[in-house]
């Protein structure tokens, strides 16, 4: 459906719901200071809505902008991306669009490599979901259980993994460097 389509549908919308609501064009020209013959114009589709007309409308008629203009309806938002296995770990790709903050849902199978820590530029955010996830970061070498997060910048030398006594599973969100997320790992108490 083209621009000029969408547009041309707004004219008999903005008519319904005002009939529907039984409100006269000079009740709804007093709420939103629109003039009568403006919106006349509009409702017959002799004048192009515009964004400083619709939002007045919308407003007194407490109805979403999209309700008003006939906004397409969202495609199915389920992420269906096939997973990946590197390194003898499974990758799971939570979002669709390539750049800025990505998602993975990541399992890693029960065993006991040597870390071989690495630095590349971005942000990391851990969530484990189920396991014991091993976290080296510079000087820290640290255990992480079901519930628990980390959050850190990749510049640092930096390794995950299982803890050798079974698999991990758990979900890594990485940004570019600057996209830090806001969440933090509460300190277990003693």
């Amino acid at each position: 459906m083209s621009a000029d389509d969408v547009l041309a549908e707004v004219g008999p919308r903005l008519r319904r719901i005002r009939k529907e609501r039984e409100v006269t064009l000079a009740t709804l020209s007093e709420a939103t200071g629109i003039s009568v013959s403006t919106l006349s114009r509009l409702e017959s589709g002799l004048r192009k809505p515009s964004l400083e007309l619709l939002l007045p409308i919308a407003q007194a008629h407490q109805v979403p902008l999209d309700e008003l203009v006939g906004a397409p309806p969202v495609g199915d938002p389920r992420v269906r991306a096939k997973p990946v296995v590197r390194h003898g770990r499974t990758f799971w790709p939570l979002t669709r669009q390539p750049g800025g903050l990505q998602a993975f849902k990541v399992l890693v199978p029960q065993s006991e490599e040597e870390p071989e820590l690495r630095t590349h530029e971005g942000y990391e955010w851990l969530y484990v979901m189920s396991g014991r996830l091993r976290c080296v970061l510079g000087e820290h070498d640290v255990v992480l259980t079901a519930g628990e997060a980390a959050e850190f910048d990749t510049r640092v030398p930096h390794w995950f993994g299982s803890t050798g006594d079974g698999p991990v599973e758990f979900l890594s969100l990485f940004g570019p460097q600057g996209e830090r997320m806001h969440v933090r790992a509460r300190p277990t108490r003693a």
